[in-house]
């Protein structure tokens, strides 16, 4: 029997699975739509496409680091009970480990590594059918540096490098090695605290910015004061917003009143050789995944029903 597009369309709106593997499990059983839904049940994709709806706002970031290359991977769940699953964290630290020895980049190259014969998004469906909550990997950050080190953070690990706040921190420099290390995990710590926006104002969301300007302009107006000295209030107030959002601008919560670019400066003699933050990363669990109220009334009904 040929498959038809609509066929396809009528097993995907029905099983909630991907396109391509509507049309396997259709070519498969000969177009019968019911067979090919026990066969993407089998599977375990239909039942992980169903829960692919329900949001996924815990979880665990994990970070890992080795020598000048790092890597950040968050991965969440629905609840914080599965992140402390032996399923799920074996699966992360394969998945983290993998992911690092092979230099994988973002979220689609860690869909596609081999661990063990199955890719990673094969193993993760299968995760997800297995423990019975949706599954996302949500992000993934590779740090490198062609001389220096790259420093990894948790905050409140859970286990050795896996927690709900992950930092890396690149650091440029030919000094020596484990000097630059212990000063990029301080600066780690700094940024887990911190929180900045951007690693320097050239960096900043420029919407962002103009969005605080257009605040501060406001405030500035209803003072009644000049244009002039309007113009030298905004600048003020943003000299301010740059010092609390700008990383080399931000005062180094180690020592409470070093800049961090003094802190850089000054590591230079230490380590014995100049020192440049390159880049970093910050991932907090969930940040900007929320659980819609619909869902959560979903749920309820559900369970009701049932």
């Amino acid at each position: 029997m040929t498959v038809t597009a609509a066929l396809v369309k009528e097993l995907r709106e029905k099983s909630g699975a991907g396109m391509l593997d509507c049309k396997k499990a259709l070519e498969e059983n000969n177009g019968d739509i019911d067979a090919a839904m026990d066969f993407l049940r089998a599977k375990g994709l239909a039942s992980a496409a169903k829960k692919s709806s329900r949001a996924a706002a815990e979880g665990l970031v994990s970070v890992a680091a080795d020598g000048a290359t790092g890597i950040a991977i968050e991965l969440n769940a629905e609840t914080d009970f599965v992140a402390r699953n032996e399923q799920f964290q074996s699966f992360l630290n394969k998945l983290t480990d993998t992911a690092l020895a092979q230099k994988a980049d973002d979220v689609e190259a860690l869909k596609k590594l081999d661990l063990g014969g199955k890719t990673a998004e094969a193993h993760l469906t299968e995760l997800i059918a297995n423990i019975g909550e949706n599954m996302t990997l949500r992000r993934a950050k590779l740090l490198s540096v062609t001389n220096g080190v790259v420093s990894s953070y948790v905050h409140n690990a859970l286990q050795p490098g896996r927690g709900k706040i992950g930092v890396l921190v690149a650091l440029e420099s030919t000094g020596d090695a484990a000097k630059l290390d212990a000063l990029g995990r301080q600066l780690a710590m700094h940024i887990a605290a911190a929180r900045p926006e951007a690693l320097d104002v050239e960096s900043m969301d420029p919407d962002l910015v103009a969005r605080e300007r257009a605040v501060y302009v406001e405030k500035a107006k209803e003072s009644g004061k000049p244009a002039e000295i309007v113009e030298k209030m905004v600048e003020g107030s943003m000299r301010k917003f740059y010092e609390q959002s700008v990383l080399l601008q931000q005062t180094f919560i180690i020592d409470g009143e070093s800049k961090i670019s003094a802190v850089l400066e000054a590591a230079a003699k230490d380590v014995g050789a100049p020192v440049k933050l390159a880049s970093y990363v910050r991932f907090e669990l969930g940040e900007g995944v929320e659980k819609k109220e619909d869902d959560f009334a979903s749920e309820v009904a559900k369970m009701a029903a049932g």
